[in-house]
């Protein structure tokens, strides 16, 4: 699972103008006495909230915020030209310099919390964007177009399920921001083609990827493309008069294909440049740009060589208790890959790879999410008011998405919480192996924690964001655990098996973007390492180890978060004793917001304490 657009301005959820902020929002300010640190490091975080939302208006749109005063937002995409990205940075920039300003000996409780969760990360932002002059936009990711990233793949899945029409001007709104997906691509095609004058240029398998991807998007006629269809759609859906197919048909036939065949250009002719190693060791300063990739990612000081040993241990570890439930159901023959591999082939789990078939698998799903609702109350005091759905990932870009990625609610109610499963191919996913996968993508998982954070109070606004991977990544493989100790899978062998090779799955990453990135391993090294430990179909780890080229360090956020969830629980079990409550630890760590795991270390021991006087 991703998040979709990663990281701070990359995976969080929108921030919004100040026009349009809930009135508790801004609670927070009013709170700290005039002229205070507190009261300055409330204004700074205000100030950045109001400064990212102008910078990004995709943002207002996926929370349903881009209305009212704000309804300008709505017909512009995010500038991706050079001094777009340039005035995004400069908001690190200017807010670090504001955090600066401000005493932080002088803050205490949830202020220095405050303080703390934005500080060391800025500052690691900022050295990077001094340090490297590529693949500082967002997350670490050397390559601004690729088989997962670009606006190319990224827009059209943007305007068709996040851009609502309720009238002419929402139309409007529509076609003028198709007008600017044209405008944006060319921006990239640009920073693309600065980008390999210097050196960096993809692998060749992932420019064959995403030509491969492209392919199949600008095969359509005009016409049939899907933002005209999608228009056209909800044009009809609205009542409102017009040729929308004509006017969307237009836009796409003069402006974006066009757009996309300059992109499509500069990939052919870049590709002859291209070598076959997938690590970033062979950019400039590749090793710095790793150790950047990986703080970011974990938001600690864990070296690759750590992360690495970590990965092995986890390893072994849970392969041996896979061994053991396959050989108490009577299966002791191969590898533990070989046994997994065994049973993801049976044909007695798999979905048939029709649209029927896929509709049962979602349906099947929803209804296990369903189940697993009934007994949130047992781990949790406080749940979240917003729904999540589950949904096909879109098939035009199925080929080579991530197996799952989660898209936030919208904060006026407007859109539930949704996880998009990839059903490329359903023999992926074998039916005993979807259970966690819901689990940690839903709920328990992604949609209860981020819903959550929404909808905290106590916070300012921008701590409601889901900015750190570690932690919101950290602890949607908690989840799974938690599932497991709730019972989910007391009379499902085969179900706790797919637990398992889950966390087998996220160990592996750590050994393997560590081997990519750090140690030089090629891209068949990786996958074959894959396929020896987890018994996931090849093509699956073809799809994983391509992903990791491509987003140097981001999966070592799973597994090194949920560790230290975990062994943040554990602490605090062991000094409080009898006093330990698992529903106060889940609800104090979810209503704090995302942090750095340093931060979470801090407020779970404060509430630890806090228990202790009680």
């Amino acid at each position: 699972m991703h998040i979709r657009r990663r990281e701070f301005l990359a995976s969080i959820p929108p921030v919004v103008a100040a026009a349009t902020l809930p009135a508790t929002a801004r609670a927070q300010a009013a709170t700290a006495a005039p002229g205070s640190e507190a009261e300055k490091l409330n204004q700074a975080l205000d100030w950045a909230y109001d400064a990212l939302i102008r910078e990004d208006p995709e943002f207002a749109t996926a929370l349903g915020l881009d209305k009212g005063d704000n309804v300008a937002a709505k017909s512009r995409l995010a500038d991706r030209s050079p001094a777009g990205i340039k005035r995004q940075q400069g908001l690190y920039r200017d807010g670090l310099t504001k955090l600066k300003a401000i005493d932080a000996d002088k803050l205490t409780g949830m202020d220095r919390i405050n303080y703390d969760t934005f500080r060391g990360p800025w500052e690691t932002y900022v050295q990077a964007y001094d340090r490297f002059n590529y693949g500082t936009h967002s997350w670490p990711e050397p390559h601004p177009v690729t088989q997962l990233s670009g606006t190319y793949r990224s827009i059209p899945d943007f305007l068709i399920n996040q851009h609502s029409i309720a009238g002419q001007a929402d139309a409007d709104a529509y076609l003028a921001r198709c007008a600017d997906f044209a405008a944006q691509i060319d921006n990239e095609t640009g920073r693309m083609q600065a980008e390999h004058a210097a050196g960096v240029i993809p692998p060749d398998f992932v420019i064959d990827r995403t030509l491969q991807q492209y392919e199949r998007i600008v095969a359509p006629r005009p016409e049939a493309n899907g933002l005209t269809t999608n228009l056209a759609e909800k044009a009809k859906e609205a009542g409102i008069a017009g040729d929308w197919t004509a006017r969307g048909t237009a836009v796409v036939r003069d402006r974006i294909y066009p757009a996309m065949q300059r992109q499509i250009a500069e990939l052919r002719k870049v590709r002859a440049r291209a070598t076959h190693d997938g690590g970033v060791w062979r950019l400039p300063d590749g090793a710095a740009y790793y150790d950047y990739a990986l703080a970011y990612a974990t938001t600690t000081t864990m070296s690759a060589d750590e992360i690495h040993k970590l990965g092995l241990e986890r390893i072994a570890e849970l392969t041996a208790r896979a061994d053991a439930i396959f050989r108490e159901q009577g299966m002791t023959k191969g590898t533990v890959a070989q046994r997994l591999l065994a049973i993801g082939k049976d044909p007695r789990y798999i979905y048939p790879n029709t649209d029927a078939g896929k509709a049962k698998l979602i349906a099947e799903l929803n209804l296990q999410m369903v189940e697993m609702q009934k007994r949130l109350p047992e781990m949790f005091g406080r749940l979240p008011k917003a729904m999540v759905e589950i949904r096909r990932v879109p098939p035009e870009i199925e080929a080579g998405a991530t197996g799952g990625y989660y898209q936030s609610p919208a904060l006026d109610g407007s859109r539930p919480g949704a996880y998009y499963i990839n059903l490329r191919d359903t023999a992926e996913n074998p039916r005993w192996s979807l259970p966690t996968l819901t689990y940690h993508e839903a709920t328990p998982g992604h949609h209860h924690q981020i819903a959550l954070a929404q909808e905290a109070t106590g916070i300012p606004p921008l701590r409601r964001l889901p900015a750190y991977s570690v932690y919101t990544e950290g602890w949607g493989l908690y989840a799974e655990q938690l599932a497991d100790e709730m019972g989910a899978y007391a009379q499902d062998p085969l179900g706790r098996l797919g637990y398992l090779q889950s966390y087998l799955f996220r160990a592996a990453r750590l050994v393997v973007d560590t081997g990519l990135h750090h140690q030089r391993w090629s891209r068949e090294k990786a996958i074959a390492y894959m396929n020896d430990t987890l018994g996931t179909p090849e093509p699956s780890n073809v799809t994983e180890v391509e992903r990791y080229c491509v987003w140097p360090g981001q999966a070592t956020s799973y597994m090194v978060g949920q560790t230290r969830w975990v062994a943040l629980r554990e602490k605090a079990r062991k000094s409080l004793g009898e006093r330990f409550d698992i529903r106060g630890f889940h609800d104090t760590a979810l209503a704090a917001g995302a942090m750095p795991v340093s931060v979470l270390e801090t407020v779970i021991d404060r509430w630890v304490e806090a228990r202790k006087q009680a």
